[in-house]
């Protein structure tokens, strides 16, 4: 029998026994039908190779049976140009050529069960034409282009007909039925595997039991598995095993069966003697022998399948065959445990949940998934769940997070389950994932917490308890317990991400809001404890971020790919979660601020609740009395208090309740313009009293002065004060502060924030009605093209947008000719839209760095192409053009500032330099963008960095990086200059803000007579050109180069090339990408189990030291690199 040793290594006795037993016999001696093979055949390939057909491990054959063909007596036989499809020949749509098996599966558009039907009756007629269909479809089906023909089939063995297809097998290409892309074929593998299990199902009742045609279907997919050619190996294992689930269907069938022919048996045995019918016995005699045998010969079939196929298959060098093997051993256990469900199968599953794939943990997960949903199954499981726990709980770590996922999902269906499963330490490294940033995990591990916490087990007496202590909701002693697991988390802080992980399995407690204020409110009945101040605190922020979640029903940020579309569900169960938390906290929040109005950090999170009501509820609801109780509360807050954010949220509650759109406004709008009255009154007066004291001012007028301005600066923010004038006292402080020197720096700071808002307050009325009109010629499809550009290619997308801009300034020169007014609303206009145009660049100015510097480099052409008719000393006609070009100098690095501003410097005279007339301002203006923050740069490109970039570069044999950069730099805009042209002044485009495309130009052609490396090449070959900025560093280095000559011809050719390495550093690769590859065969070497442990994501506002760790310097110049999948903002 076989022995169960959990381990690493498999440890055979004896031989592996295959048994289905009769659970109907009394004695459970005699009815176990077993077949045996000993294991050195299995493992010996001689031994293998005798028993390639047929059905391994027969040793004895019933007697009223015809002795089986030997497997190598057997041959296969197959027709080249028959090509019948369920043994009878058809006809195409082409004109007389036969449609193979192969082909009506693969269309699918038969009833496979017709099909099934059709060649069994053509398998009965002839059954070796109808099984060479089959097996050539076995055949086609691995993509091979091979025929077995009826020679091959009466003269060779199987595994010379596998060895001849193989050398028949299309090597040139990797794909076959199984792996090819689209839907056909994902069809086509749905459409396999019903085939064969429809085969099974339609021939369980006589052919399968004829000692042939499963004969040879099992040996030909026993040889083909244990091909090299990894086409035969994955579809023959998937036949196998799609085979082999189909089998356990039938045996699980003839049980079944048995088991009610046996009870039929014994209920007319057990009849007296005048009733029991002997004839009636005899044939239920005859039937259970039948069934008997007929179970005996499934089980050899079985053990072929498992020991020939799944036995080796299951620890293939192919993931995907791994996992196939898996993931039907668990349907087997699930559909016959009785059978399946007990070590000697599970210890494969066990083994195989270290696996190094990701896509196989997860099958083997998924597997047990399974099992353990069925609470029956727990006994046979229990040794299962001993050996291998520790190995699952540590899944949920898994490196894959969809493995994590499932693991926690399993550990989750354990505690079910059984309680007593797992131990406290395996449920404390489950918990702490609620508050991961990958949202499915915390999810699932918000699942096993409500399960282990707060799930109510006895609801009725529950109920029942929370009545008899005068509470309205049983959930009492849950939401505390929900505050001390927040408090007592070592990890995190975040209440938003705890209560979105528990949001989907515990909506009930979370939406308790009753139960929480009464906790909050109410004082605490008899057999309750007090909630601590930390308690409350707690409790307080845990009901604000239920609040928030339940009115945006999405995630918090940082969890979550950002918000998504409501379905109608969704979005109607968001409106009456958001009516009846208004409803219940228009009354609540006021008695909430008062008994907590003293304590700052909970009436700031209180006071972030208004900004989620329903404000029409108010009026609605003639609960205006509330508003007003709700009014004087933040009042009093206000008096109160004087930090900063408990101020900030007072005014953004008045700035909600002050909106427009709700009748409620006026009302709101008397309440605050009193409040600021008697402040303002109160600063102008404090603000006196503290002047006139001037030096001899004592803490209390500096108190009165300084607590007031907090409370103005705060409101100020939010809400336009300036008829109050709050600035004329600003700044006379100010100003005292600057003549006397005796000024506190507390009320310099909140004088001057103060006046900051003003003059915003100020700025925001002048530029308020300032027209946009070109931004809105671009609308979604405009907007959508530019999009799809920009991922495309970069540096095109930002000659299309400057283009833009050009064409619009042209326009506005014809229209109010050379002399531009800079002040009107047209050039705002522009500037407006390429401050626009400027977000879509993103914040990581390494990825758009050439792109950048290409609308630079056009946008100076553009700028100096015409000159002035009247004279030199007048500016070029589009000169006003670089103040709309400014808008884009914060997107340069330092580095290329500096570049541009050489580059502007070549079309500069020496005159222009010195201008300082208006005409000349856009010059000045730009020249200022690109010097602010160029030359603060001193960074050397060539010391540091790029001394350990060689060291470690020099060991992989890389290329120069002066060559790689050469070579990488594809595209160059020498050559691209001619795809978009700027327009001319003189004419006017006939298409606006669009990007005019022409064909390239012939002189782009290459010359037929120039030889190959000409300068011709070198200018029009996109693989040799360089980058512009590549050009012009390529330049300096020149330059650089001429002036030290005779230095550079003392050193050898190396050390020309470490110099323009050098320069050229700012370019290269991270320098940890060669450190982890450098690494690699150590990282393999490391122990699998520790390999497939991720790293947690944190919230954003953890130390997240680990992963920065690996994160190249972007402010080195060694570390800069051009990234395709970068982030950039939305245009619009």
């Amino acid at each position: 029998m076989f022995r169960i040793r959990f381990s690493e290594e498999v440890e055979y006795e004896n031989v592996v026994v295959f048994s289905l037993r009769d659970s109907s016999n009394e004695s459970g001696a005699t009815d176990t039908v077993s077949l045996s093979m000993n294991m050195t055949e299995m493992e010996d390939p001689e031994i293998k190779g005798k028993k390639k057909r047929g059905r391994p491990g027969k040793q004895t054959q019933t007697s009223n049976k015809k002795p089986r063909k030997s497997p190598t007596d057997k041959t296969l036989s197959m027709t080249r140009g028959r090509g019948k499809a369920n043994g009878v020949a058809q006809q195409n749509g082409n004109g007389g050529e036969p449609v193979t098996l192969f082909e009506v599966v693969k269309l699918g558009k038969s009833a496979m069960q017709s099909v099934v039907d059709e060649w069994i009756e053509a398998y009965k007629q002839d059954r070796d034409l109808a099984l060479l269909d089959l097996i050539n479809f076995f055949i086609q089906c691995s993509g091979c282009k091979g025929t077995v023909r009826i020679e091959m089939f009466r003269n060779m063995q199987n595994a010379e007909i596998i060895r001849k297809m193989t050398e028949e097998f299309d090597e040139d290409s990797g794909d076959y039925p199984l792996t090819m892309p689209g839907p056909m074929w994902k069809k086509f593998r749905y459409n396999f595997c019903e085939f064969i299990g429809v085969l099974i199902r339609q021939c369980q009742y006589s052919i399968i039991y004829d000692e042939y045609m499963m004969d040879t279907v099992i040996s030909l997919l026993t040889g083909l598995s244990d091909s090299q050619v990894r086409a035969f190996r994955h579809t023959s294992t998937l036949a196998a095993m799609k085979l082999m689930t189909a089998l356990v269907n039938v045996a699980l069938n003839l049980s079944i069966h048995q088991d009610n022919t046996q009870r039929q048996y014994e209920a007319e045995r057990n009849k007296i003697a005048g009733k029991r019918a002997n004839e009636k016995l005899e044939l239920l005699l005859q039937k259970r022998k039948e069934l008997q045998e007929n179970q005996d010969e499934i089980e050899n079939m079985m053990n072929s399948i498992f020991k020939g196929i799944f036995v080796h298959r299951y620890r293939d060098a192919i993931a995907e065959i791994r996992a196939i093997c898996i993931e039907e051993i668990g349907v087997w256990m699930k559909m016959y445990s009785d059978a399946f469900l007990n070590d000697s199968y599970l210890k494969y599953v066990g083994w195989t949940l270290h696996d190094r794939q990701g896509e196989v943990r997860l099958k083997c997960l998924k597997a047990l998934q399974n099992l353990y949903t069925n609470r029956e199954l727990f006994p046979k499981l229990e040794l299962f769940t001993n050996r291998f726990k520790d190995r699952i709980v540590s899944m949920t770590l898994d490196k894959e997070y969809d493995v994590a996922v499932e693991a926690i999902r399993l550990v989750t269906l354990i505690l079910q389950g059984s309680e007593d499963a797992l131990s406290n330490e395996d449920c404390e490294n489950v918990y702490h994932l609620v508050y991961s940033a990958h949202r499915p995990v915390a999810v699932a591990a918000g699942e096993f917490l409500h399960r282990k916490l707060f799930s109510r087990h006895d609801p009725q007496a529950e109920e029942a308890l929370a009545k008899r202590r005068g509470r309205s909701s049983p959930n009492g002693n849950l939401i505390r317990m929900l505050v001390l697991f927040f408090l007592e988390s070592e990890l995190h802080e975040h209440a938003a991400y705890l209560v979105d992980s528990l949001w989907e399995s515990s909506q009930e407690l979370l939406k308790d809001w009753e139960c929480m204020t009464e906790l909050l409110l109410e004082e605490p009945v008899q057999g309750e404890e007090m909630l601590s101040d930390r308690q409350e605190s707690a409790l307080i922020e845990l009901t604000v971020c239920t609040i928030r979640q339940a009115a945006e029903a999405h995630p918090p940020v940082g969890r979550g790919t950002g918000k998504r579309v409501l379905t109608a569900k969704e979005r109607k169960t968001q409106i009456d979660d958001k009516n009846k938390l208004t409803e219940h906290f228009i009354m609540a929040l006021p008695m909430l601020l008062s008994k907590y109005q003293a304590d700052a950090e909970k009436v700031a999170n209180l006071l972030q609740i208004p900004q989620f009501f329903d404000l029409d509820v108010y009026s609605a609801g003639r609960m205006e009395k509330h508003l007003d109780a709700l009014l004087k509360q933040i009042r009093l807050v206000v008096e109160k208090h004087i930090e900063t954010d408990v101020l900030e949220a007072c005014s953004k509650t008045y700035s909600i309740l002050c909106s427009e759109e709700y009748t409620i406004m006026n009302r709101v709008d008397i309440a605050r313009s009193q409040l600021i009255d008697e402040m303002t009154d109160r600063f102008a007066h404090s603000v006196e009293e503290l002047l006139q004291e001037g030096e001899e001012a004592d803490d209390d007028d500096i108190y009165n002065v300084l607590s007031t301005l907090k409370r103005l600066t705060a409101f100020h923010n939010a809400h336009d004060l300036t008829r109050w004038d709050l600035f004329g006292n600003c700044y006379r402080l100010l100003k005292a502060g600057i003549e006397q020197g005796s000024m506190p720096e507390q009320i310099a700071v909140q004088a001057l924030q103060c006046s900051h808002y003003s003059i915003l307050w100020q700025l925001v009325k002048i530029t308020e009605g300032v027209p946009s009109k070109y931004y809105n010629d671009y609308g979604d499809i405009i907007k959508e093209t530019l999009s799809k550009t920009r991922q495309t290619d970069k540096i095109l997308c930002a000659k299309t947008l400057i283009l833009s801009l050009q064409q619009l300034f042209n326009e506005l020169l014809q229209d109010q000719g050379p002399n531009l007014d800079r002040t009107s609303s047209h050039v705002s206009g522009i500037k407006e839209l390429a401050r626009r145009f400027a977000l879509t660049f993103g914040l990581d100015q390494i990825k758009t760095r050439e792109a950048v510097a290409t609308l630079h480099k056009d946008g100076i052409e553009f700028a100096f192409k015409y000159q002035n008719a009247r004279g030199s000393e007048f500016p070029p006609i589009n000169l006003a053009f670089l103040e709309v070009l400014s808008e884009f100098s914060s997107k340069l690095i330092r580095q290329d500032k500096k570049t541009v501003h050489s580059y502007l410097e070549k079309f500069m005279s020496e005159s222009m330099s010195e201008r300082r007339e208006d005409v000349w301002l856009p010059l000045i203006s730009y020249r200022n963008s690109l010097l602010t923050g160029g030359d603060e740069d001193h960074m050397s490109v060539t010391s540091g960095s790029s001394s350990k970039t060689g060291s470690v570069r020099s060991k992989k044999g890389r290329p120069p990086l002066h060559k790689k950069r050469i070579e990488g730099e594809l595209g160059s805009w020498m050559m691209r200059n001619d795809t978009l042209q700027t327009p001319s002044a003189l004419q006017t485009p006939q298409l606006t803000s669009t990007v005019l495309r022409e064909n390239r130009p012939a002189e782009h052609m290459p010359d037929p007579d120039s030889e190959p490396g000409s300068e011709n090449d070198y200018v029009h070959n996109p693989q040799i050109q360089m980058s512009w900025l590549g050009q012009q560093k390529m330049d300096e280095v020149n330059r650089k180069d001429r002036t030290s000559m005779n230095y550079i011809k003392s050193r050898s050719n190396q050390g020309v090339r470490q110099t323009v390495r050098g320069l050229m550093e700012d370019d290269a690769e991270p320098i940890f990408e060669d450190v982890m590859m450098s690494s690699r065969g150590q990282l393999e070497d490391m122990n699998e189990e520790f390999e497939d442990t991720m790293v947690i994501d944190l919230p954003p506002s953890r130390n997240r030291r680990e992963r920065a760790e690996l994160r190249p310097d972007f402010f080195d110049s060694a570390a800069m690199i051009e990234d395709e999948s970068g982030f950039s903002m939305p245009m619009f």
